[in-house]
């Protein structure tokens, strides 16, 4: 399981050098995107022998009789890297179908280290960094989104952060609704563009971000609600 950067293209300060060697060592990858795997391939090394290199695609619209068939190379003896869009494979990440079914065939699964924006987030954000729940993203409709929102926000009273994160064009949306639904005491952290250059993580009451509502449409961010 290979991290890859967040959008940086500095990888020496996200990406152990030992993952880099083991990265460069495969030549079979699944992949949710291929284009992406490429470039991340080319970065870390220039002269990567793409031509040599087996891609097989892997996201949230592969049927199941296809995600079997990704192994196939494993199943023959290959060693092959799964590689996430960005940060960490496996988590709100498609690339989770396919390790669970290595598991039922009892393929050997292993976890690089890397940057991951969640618990990045989560370190920074200040909040409660041992009690907490991960919910990926939230519901795309109006109506379900708001009582989503409602029951995270009844949770965090008992002083668990709850952590979630949205499509980035839809970032704004889910922020006019957070200051809309929450109470003016509640925290909330948004960790925005996570190390890139532009990074900005803050953590403010409900009531602080309404009066200074930042444009983050487009920009990767986690929330987290406390």
């Amino acid at each position: 399981m290979i991290p890859v950067t967040l959008g940086s293209d500095d990888y020496r300060l996200l990406i152990p050098d030992k993952v880099i060697g083991i990265t460069r060592s495969l030549r079979v990858f699944i992949v949710e995107n291929v284009r992406t795997a490429r470039r991340f391939l080319r970065l870390i090394d220039t002269e990567f022998p793409i031509g040599d290199t087996l891609f097989v695609e892997l996201n949230e619209h592969t049927p199941e009789p296809d995600i079997i068939r990704c192994l196939d190379p494993v199943i023959d003896g290959r060693d092959a890297g799964l590689m996430s869009e960005a940060g960490m494979p496996g988590i709100a990440d498609p690339g989770a179908r396919v390790v669970s079914l290595a598991h039922q065939k009892k393929i050997r699964v292993i976890p690089l280290s890397g940057p991951s924006s969640i618990t990045m987030a989560l370190m920074a954000s200040g909040l409660n960094g041992q009690n907490f729940a991960f919910h990926g993203y939230l519901p795309v409709r109006d109506k379900e989104r708001i009582a989503k929102i409602r029951e995270l926000e009844t949770k965090s009273r008992s002083g668990q952060a709850q952590i979630f994160m949205e499509t980035p064009y839809r970032n704004q949306k889910i922020l006019e609704s957070l200051l809309d639904v929450c109470s003016s005491d509640r925290k909330l952290c948004i960790a925005s563009d996570i190390s890139l250059h532009s990074e900005s993580i803050k953590t403010k009451t409900i009531g602080e971000w309404r009066k200074n509502i930042p444009d983050i449409k487009n920009h990767p961010s986690i929330f987290i609600l406390q």
